[in-house]
C-alpha cells in the first residue's frame, strides 16, 4: 500500500472498519467495503462535520483496499501547503485513490485543476475514488463548474451525530482494541463532560491509557477527573 502522505503523517493503525461504529452511516460503511475489496467501483463523496469519522472511513478505506491485495494512496488535502498539486499525477495507477478534506483546496485554481483531471483519468480506467469534506458537493466551495459536476455525480453521503449510545458502543469498542477495559461508568462520564467530538474522545482514550498504565490504576471516573483535571 503506497500512504502518500506528507512528512510526518501516516494512517492511524486504528482506522479499520472493524472499529468504526456505523450508527446511521451503515449502507456509506457498506459501500466503502465494496469499494475498499474491489466489489464495486466509481466514486464516494462523504461530507459531515469535524469528527464525524470521514479521515476514519477513508483511512480503513485503504487498509481495506490492500487486505484484498490491491493498491491504494490516501493524501490529507488539508496539507496541500507541504505539496504541489503536480504530486497527484499519476495517481490513477492506484486501484483505490483517497482525497480527504477536500474544503482545503476549494477555492485554489491549480488544486481545482489537478483533481478534475485526475478524477476524469480516474474514471476512464474505470478506478475508484473516495473524497471527503466538510459539506456538501454543491457547498463545497469548488469554483471549477467541471469539478463541481464530477463531485455531484458521484454517489454522496452525509455522516450523521451518534446517538448516546452508539458513542458509548464507539469509545468501548476502540479501547478493547487497544487492548484496555474502559468501565461504562467512566464512558458515560466522559460523554456527559466532553464535546461529542469523537476524534478529541479518541485521542483522550489513548492519553487515559497511558495514565493508567504509568499509575497502575483503572479508568474509574475519580482516576479519570483526576488526569483530565475535570470537576
Amino acid at each position: 500500500m503506497n500512504e502518500q502522505l506528507p512528512l510526518g503523517l501516516r494512517l492511524r493503525a486504528s482506522a479499520r472498519f472493524s472499529s468504526f461504529v456505523p450508527g446511521p452511516q451503515a449502507e456509506l460503511h457498506r459501500q466503502l467495503q465494496l469499494i475498499a475489496a474491489g466489489s464495486a467501483h466509481g466514486s464516494i463523496y462523504c461530507w459531515g462535520n469535524a469528527g464525524s469519522g470521514k479521515t476514519h472511513l477513508l483511512q480503513a478505506c485503504c487498509y481495506g483496499a490492500d487486505s484484498a491485495g490491491h493498491s491504494a494512496a490516501y493524501l490529507p488535502l488539508r496539507e496541500h501547503r507541504q505539496l504541489a498539486p503536480e504530486v497527484l499525477s499519476g495517481w490513477e495507477e492506484f486501484n483505490l485513490v483517497c482525497l480527504d478534506d477536500l474544503d482545503a483546496v476549494a477555492g485554489l485554481d491549480g488544486w481545482e485543476e489537478a483533481l478534475f483531471h485526475l478524477y476524469n483519468r480516474i474514471l476512464n480506467r474505470n478506478g475508484r475514488l473516495v473524497i471527503s469534506a466538510r459539506t456538501a458537493p454543491g457547498g463545497s466551495g469548488v469554483r471549477l463548474p467541471d469539478l463541481r459536476s464530477r463531485l455531484g455525480a458521484a454517489l454522496v453521503y452525509q455522516l450523521r451525530p451518534l446517538n448516546d449510545e452508539q458513542c458509548l458502543q464507539a469509545l468501548r469498542l476502540r479501547a478493547r482494541q487497544a487492548g484496555f477495559d474502559l468501565p461504562e461508568e467512566t464512558a458515560r462520564y466522559l460523554l456527559k463532560r466532553l464535546p461529542r467530538d469523537l476524534s478529541v474522545l479518541m485521542e483522550l482514550l489513548e492519553r487515559l491509557d497511558h495514565a493508567s498504565l504509568a499509575a497502575r490504576r483503572r479508568l474509574t471516573v475519580p482516576f479519570v477527573k483526576a488526569v483530565l483535571e475535570l470537576e
